[in-house]
């Protein structure tokens, strides 16, 4: 793999956004996942969740993970996390296929009892508090390298509140950052990258 400033030209000749590194599975998520729209209240709920437990590490020690994460957690159903109890949770920080944090994964299964809680009221509500902190369309140029990708932004504060308020916890805004840019209310492909919108 050829790197050229802050991007990574593959073995396919297609420029990326280079913290991909040469992980194939780093390359098949940047590709397919990652600054796409993603919508529902489940969806948002397994991100937001596998974001906090990225807090402090890598994200490709988490999407190596996901999968783990998603049996352990029962595929992230907010009803099933909501019911856990505290032999769920020793069960958690037992289980290998994930990172075994005992404050994330209480925090995990607090927010899933939140959004049940909120949800049942208000169904489709994660969804559309979070997508009502997307920034405006082409407020800002394409970031040129990585140092121009931010870590938080004003809109990411609003939403780390907005989530805070309602009872959610470990998301802080580069958290709320992380979620934005992972399910594509921003678009932080660096210019070049072959996935950047026109």
């Amino acid at each position: 793999m050829v790197v050229r400033h802050d991007l990574r030209i593959g073995p396919d000749d297609l420029a990326r956004c280079g913290w991909i590194g040469e992980d194939a599975e780093y390359r098949r998520y940047h590709d397919e996942e990652w600054g796409r729209p993603l919508h529902g209240d489940r969806p948002l709920f397994e991100k937001l969740s596998l974001e906090a437990f990225q807090s402090g590490l890598s994200w490709i020690t988490i999407l190596r993970r996901r999968e783990g994460f998603r049996a352990a957690f029962d595929g992230f159903a907010i009803e099933a996390v909501a019911s856990y109890d505290d032999e769920d949770a020793q069960r958690l920080l037992l289980d290998e296929r994930i990172i075994r944090n005992r404050a994330k994964i209480a925090a995990t299964i607090a927010n899933a009892r939140v959004l049940r809680d909120w949800l049942q009221q208000e169904p489709g509500g994660l969804d559309a508090l979070i997508w009502s902190h997307a920034p405006a369309p082409r407020r800002r140029t394409r970031p040129r390298s990585l140092a121009e990708v931010p870590a938080t932004t004003p809109e990411s504060t609003a939403l780390a509140r907005a989530l805070k308020a309602r009872g959610l916890r470990f998301v802080g805004p580069t958290t709320a950052y992380a979620l934005m840019q992972s399910a594509g209310l921003v678009d932080d492909h660096l210019e070049g990258c072959w996935r950047a919108e026109p």
